[in-house]
């Protein structure tokens, strides 16, 4: 569930954005998961927040939650941010509370001063740890100002910058899938042994 970034927005192709390309990764590996992506061009936490009941039609085992993008760069109150991305996961929990939370994490411009950065930026880190949940430090890393590997506009990965966002992400998803697919197989395993 996420942005613009997550979306895939100004690509020419979408199966070159990071969530296809994880897709592709867990295909590779047999691994029984499904990579839908939920990124709205634009979305803010307040966006996320008031659509979220829409994750609740699609049978989840990890949420991976990208928002906070667009509250930064509109110099959003990151404690309302905060507040909003911690109802997301109460309802995602609520709902299903076996589901395995990923944050990734986003770094306010600095030209917002240094206080509302520092703010801005430990929002992440203290959700993953209030919510036993993985955090992926910063989504763009290695990507974020790096002409090479973003849009014109400079904001967006290119074809290239999805590639190492979806190395990012991949690090940390990629123990935690493989753990849950240990789960779901010993669950299944343990149910055809018990058969007569």
């Amino acid at each position: 569930m996420g942005t613009s970034l997550t979306a895939g927005y100004g690509l020419d192709d979408p199966t070159d954005g990071y969530t296809s390309l994880i897709q592709v990764m867990v295909n590779s590996l047999t691994l029984p998961f499904e990579i839908v992506n939920a990124g709205v061009n634009g979305e803010t936490t307040a966006g996320g927040l008031r659509r979220v009941r829409w994750l609740f039609e699609v049978p989840t085992d990890v949420l991976v939650l990208e928002l906070g993008a667009n509250d930064g760069l509109r110099g959003q109150d990151p404690f309302v941010m905060k507040s909003n991305l911690q109802k997301i996961i109460d309802q995602v929990r609520e709902r299903n509370p076996t589901v395995r939370l990923v944050i990734a994490g986003m770094q306010a411009p600095p030209n917002m001063g240094s206080r509302y950065v520092g703010e801005f930026n430990a929002v992440f880190a203290d959700l993953a740890a209030a919510n036993d949940g993985l955090l992926i430090p910063f989504l763009l890393d290695g990507v974020a100002g790096i002409v090479d590997l973003n849009q014109a506009d400079g904001i967006h990965p290119n074809q290239e910058g999805h590639r190492r966002v979806a190395a990012t992400v991949w690090n940390i998803m990629e123990p935690l899938l493989f753990e849950l697919a240990g789960e779901f197989e010993a669950t299944h395993s343990g149910t055809r042994q018990d058969r007569p």
